[in-house]
């Protein structure tokens, strides 16, 4: 099928283990979930490496192709000599936050969407600015998202409710005129804005031939159980699409390779996805089995904070509101954080 040498490249990629997982909580349609992370050993062999060991994890620390423009948007500094301690390294403490996208024009027709890229609602417009509210006391300094303009939009809007000011700016890597063209020429103006890097191995699942149907006129045509197989199931992909395994290879992939060695350098990051791609990076994060991670909902529109320090990933909870104090206050470095915004715009 059309779907197995699309995805070939995928299976070439290292894949991941699965490891049981217990305290498992969740959430219904319209709220956000809650899990007790614990950690776990994984060697990651990248590119560019320095090396880092705690007793749970193995990390290279790399460089994004989209940030070799300019110095201030380069993320993560390779070391002169090739090498991290332990003790520079385990002192870090980075902030994670996760967000669905908010309601699409197709999720408001009840339609398959997968990777065709449709835009926001007015709802959902209002979904991503809520979360935006909702993590202005959290620090970003970089930004991840998928190729679709859904969760592009979210990730932009949510930024404009955040206290720092800063400008969420969309790296450009497609070409060398790209990365010419949209270079900024001022020092000060760098200083003040967040990188924004798009990837396709964020996007939704690939949904193939249901692509664009109505889900309930396809129930009604092949069977409520087979459409709950194709939406619900690990393994099974629909016709000519992904199934959740495939989906989870790029996206973890993606994630250990890239993003995951900026948070170990120290940066805070956010991530604007999809339903499927981010179940499958919370099923990393959160060691949940395959069994666990189909009956995993997500809101659209919910910020989900992580703690990734000392190798391990901690998870927070879903900052309520930008008032509420106790959820900053998990770590010294986001109440620290917090208190320098309230006294930057105190007058």
């Amino acid at each position: 099928m059309a779907a197995t040498s699309f995805h070939q490249v995928f299976r070439s990629l290292q894949s991941q283990n699965h490891l049981n997982y217990s305290n498992f909580k969740q959430g219904n349609e319209n709220s956000s979930f809650r899990f007790i992370s614990k950690g776990f050993k994984l060697d990651i062999n990248l590119l560019r490496r320095g090396t880092y060991c705690s007793k749970r994890r193995s990390f290279g620390v790399i460089k994004t192709s989209a940030s070799q423009n300019s110095t201030a948007f380069d993320p993560v500094s390779a070391p002169s000599n090739g090498t991290t301690t332990d003790s520079n390294k385990k002192s870090s403490e980075a902030a994670l936050v996760l967000i669905r996208h908010g309601e699409s024009m197709w999720n408001e027709k009840n339609l398959f969407t997968g990777c065709v890229n449709v835009p926001l609602t007015e709802k959902g417009v209002e979904e991503a600015i809520e979360a935006g509210k909702r993590i202005s006391n959290i620090p970003v300094d970089m930004i991840y998202t998928s190729a679709l303009i859904r969760a592009q939009m979210t990730a932009m809007l949510a930024m404009t409710e955040h206290r720092n000011k800063k400008v969420p700016i969309i790296l450009h890597d497609e070409s060398e005129q790209a990365k010419t063209w949209s270079q900024i020429f001022s020092e000060e103006t760098e200083k003040q804005c967040i990188p924004v890097i798009t990837a396709w191995q964020l996007n939704k699942r690939m949904y193939g031939e249901l692509q664009g149907l109505n889900k309930q006129e396809t129930a009604d045509r092949y069977g409520t159980d087979q459409v709950h197989e194709w939406r619900r199931s690990y393994d099974i992909p629909p016709p000519n699409g992904e199934s959740l395994e495939m989906c989870a290879e790029r996206a973890v992939a993606y994630f250990k390779e890239y993003i995951e060695p900026q948070l170990l350098s120290g940066k805070n990051v956010m991530i604007a996805a999809h339903g499927n791609s981010l179940r499958s990076i919370i099923m990393y994060l959160d060691e949940l089995t395959s069994q666990e991670v189909i009956s995993l909902e997500l809101s659209t529109g919910i910020p989900m904070l992580y703690i990734f320090k000392d190798g391990r990933f901690t998870r927070r909870g879903s900052p309520v509101a930008p008032t509420e104090a106790s959820v900053y206050a998990y770590t010294k470095s986001l109440a620290q954080y917090r208190q320098k915004l309230d006294e930057r715009f105190q007058s």
